[in-house]
């Protein structure tokens, strides 16, 4: 069974950085693509970062490209979402998400930056 589990969220002021991860079970991590998506409160999913099974090809939402990197470890089994410049528009609950197991999703961390 595919778990997904989030961790490094918190509260920061704006200009600050932050990194959170994300730990994967269940499959062989490396084989997969794995992308990070957000949701800010009263708001949908949406998807901000993607990277390759190789760590090799990343792609970015217009919101968060130049600030946010996306990261992997294959020996680690996690993916890591390194966030730079955070804005308060940034505030959401983020979540990893694997392209192995695409329907199943862990508690998300929440990211919380004040101005």
């Amino acid at each position: 069974q595919v778990q997904l589990v989030e961790s490094g969220g918190g509260l920061v002021q704006a200009g600050e950085s932050l990194r959170i991860s994300c730990t994967v079970t269940g499959h062989t991590f490396s084989r997969y693509s794995m992308a990070w998506f957000r949701q800010p409160p009263g708001r949908q999913r949406l998807l901000i970062a993607h990277i390759n099974w190789s760590g090799t090809d990343t792609r970015y939402a217009d919101s968060v490209k130049g600030r946010f990197t996306i990261s992997r470890d294959n020996a680690r089994n996690t993916v890591y979402l390194q966030m730079n410049d955070l804005k308060p528009e940034d505030t959401a609950v983020y979540y990893c998400n694997s392209d192995g197991a695409p329907d199943v999703w862990g508690p998300g961390t929440q990211v919380t930056v004040s101005s």
